[in-house]
């Protein structure tokens, strides 16, 4: 996926786990009664992005498996750092009763929903388990359930990250036949995503890429007008906030002139930085009629200057933790600084004779070996650390 002003592409993880049968669980440490989120104003000036489960153990295993002492006290840190958790899966809809049962009344449980049909179009590493003609069964065998499981857990607060690449894919990479074949699905598919899911303790941000992808000059108003789009189709749900950046991504939130500022093509697309993105991109979205309020992915965004062009998204070498999750950002159209990718988790294989080989994942950028989307990558997880910035 290269990165210019006509075609980008995306990124994303996954991970498989066991189904569940189980009834949803409630949350034993939640509110002692239900939760209402105003949309219309900055939840997480009042909410903590939480820790969940499923993170904090993969960390604990990652550190066990560390042998310096320093290094080991410094990793178990991370653990304690609020992140999203991605049921990108139906499988992985079970992830969700564990991740409840344990959020207090001052934190917000973060989720990735990430399963549309003909999932991220515009790449293999992260394809999904759902044909593009399968809208049925992202309705009823994903979506449903998730609100299911929300609905019997009133009193905790859900701050939702509405399926990454899906819209920007949507924009850009319209020319490819499996985004064609997929634009039905990924609209409709989102548009009943945030119906269904426009609940009384939900907040929602719909993915909208990043700088280097819809911030292109030419890119902002489309992009804009397709967030937009599918949002009125969905009836304008007012539990929809606005939207997420950089999630997964590699871009500094404010870093001036920025990364790819002396790239031939710099002189097309003035969002050289997440923050001045956020700004653009919310004008051309409040001119469209979508809420204009973001949150920005600032998990693995410390280093810059390690990628050869805006569109290298797979295991970027070099690459640290960043800025811990916080509703201090500076700028009042950005919400909260927030870990969307779980740090650790493979982008991508790197090994050119599997199935979801991509090529991105082989670039000289990207960090070899690395196991398949969503696995844990230890040598990879101890780098983010060591690179961290504040370090832990």
């Amino acid at each position: 996926m290269k990165v210019s002003t006509a075609s980008v592409a995306a990124l994303a993880a996954g991970a498989i786990a066991a189904p569940s049968n189980k009834a949803p669980r409630k949350s034993a440490a939640a509110c002692s009664e239900a939760v209402t989120l105003d949309a219309s104003t900055n939840v997480f000036k009042k909410y903590t992005l939480h820790a969940n489960t499923f993170y904090r153990s993969e960390v604990a295993k990652a550190v066990e498996a560390i042998s310096d002492a320093s290094l080991k006290t410094s990793a178990a840190k991370v653990g304690d750092v609020g992140s999203f958790l991605w049921l990108d899966s139906i499988a992985n809809i079970a992830k969700f009763d564990d991740a409840v049962a344990d959020v207090p009344c001052e934190n917000i449980l973060g989720l990735v929903i990430y399963d549309l049909p003909g999932r991220d179009c515009a790449a293999k590493a992260s394809n999904g388990e759902l044909k593009y003609n399968e809208l049925d069964r992202y309705k009823t065998e994903y979506i449903d359930p998730i609100v299911a499981k929300i609905k019997a857990n009133p009193n905790t607060a859900f701050a939702l990250l509405i399926e990454p690449d899906s819209l920007p894919n949507l924009v850009t990479n319209a020319d490819k036949t499996t985004c064609a074949d997929s634009k039905t699905g990924y609209e409709e598919g989102v548009a009943y995503a945030l119906k269904s899911l426009n609940l009384p303790n939900v907040v929602m941000y719909i993915d909208a890429g990043h700088g280097g992808w819809l911030g292109w000059d030419a890119n902002l108003k489309p992009g804009a007008e397709e967030l937009a789009k599918v949002y009125k189709n969905a009836g304008s749900p007012k539990q929809v906030r606005g939207y997420a950046t950089n999630i997964a991504g590699w871009n500094s939130w404010d870093e001036e002139p920025g990364e790819f500022s002396d790239a031939s093509d710099a002189k097309y697309n003035s969002c050289q930085n997440e923050k001045t993105y956020v700004t653009k991109f919310s004008a051309a979205l409040k001119t469209a009629g979508f809420p204009e309020h973001a949150i920005v992915d600032t998990g693995r965004n410390a280093v810059t200057g390690l990628r050869e062009e805006w569109g290298d998204w797979c295991n970027v070498n070099g690459a640290g933790f960043g800025v811990r999750p916080t509703a201090d950002t500076g700028l009042e159209l950005a919400d909260a600084f927030v870990w969307g990718k779980p740090g650790g988790e493979s982008d991508g294989t790197s090994d050119e004779s599997a199935t979801r080989y991509d090529s991105f994942c082989g670039k000289p950028d990207a960090y070899k070996p690395s196991p398949e989307a969503g696995e844990w990558n230890q040598a990879y997880f101890e780098m983010l650390l060591k690179n961290a910035k504040p370090a832990f």
